[in-house]
């Protein structure tokens, strides 16, 4: 990494996000945050971050793109069932298309604004649900267009693809945030800080990891 360079963390109070922007305080010399309303079940993420980021010393930037929940029907953006498991044939309902293109794209331009060429992303192949999306390939695919797009030299670094969520916790705790990222963040697809619901799709996955990691430790 270079410290001598400043970066911009998509940031949405979560696991993930926590995690990485913690990372980038760690590896970069100042850090921008940006966090969205897309439409989501609860805006109680959008408090959670705004805190966090608060905690951290760190600028906070919030961007309506809520246009995204008008785009197509998903269980995070409207009123349908959420899939608890994945489907043997799909990736699960909670996929939003097109959110992490549209995401990168919005931060590639506010990047710019700032002077910033790095961009910071919590996406996962690891432990992913099959969302497309969060694969190593789109986000290079992804990185590529948008320098052509823009003629810029943006770097999207994504420091948990290939961790899974066991690893997550470990890289919070090598970071010296692991309480934070166990009680402050927002991970629960039904708006509840911590440990959530616990039987969402995301808390289940925090769960297992966390419960992984501790048994190791």
């Amino acid at each position: 990494m270079n410290k001598k360079e400043p970066a911009l963390v998509l940031f949405s109070g979560g696991q993930d996000s926590t995690t990485c922007l913690y990372w980038a305080i760690e590896n970069f010399s100042s850090v921008r945050t940006l966090c969205f309303t897309y439409g989501q079940r609860h805006s109680k993420e959008v408090e959670v971050a705004q805190a966090i980021a608060g905690h951290a010393g760190v600028p906070f930037q919030l961007l309506d793109a809520s246009i995204i929940s008008r785009l197509s029907v998903n269980s995070l953006t409207s009123d349908i069932v959420m899939d608890q498991e994945k489907p043997a044939d799909s990736y699960p309902n909670t996929f939003v298309p097109g959110r992490n293109l549209l995401f990168l794209t919005f931060a590639a331009v506010i990047a710019r604004s700032h002077g910033i060429r790095h961009i910071v992303t919590g996406v996962s192949e690891a432990d992913y649900s099959g969302y497309p999306d969060c694969r190593d390939t789109f986000i290079l695919s992804a990185n590529a267009s948008i320098n052509l797009a823009m003629d810029e030299h943006f770097q999207i670094h994504t420091p948990l693809m290939w961790r899974d969520k066991t690893a997550v916790w470990q890289l919070a705790d090598q970071l010296g945030v692991f309480d934070i990222v166990r009680t402050q963040t927002l991970t629960c697809y039904n708006g509840i800080i911590a440990d959530g619901c616990g039987h969402c799709p995301a808390c289940k996955l925090r769960k297992q990891g966390l419960e992984n990691y501790l048994k190791n430790i």
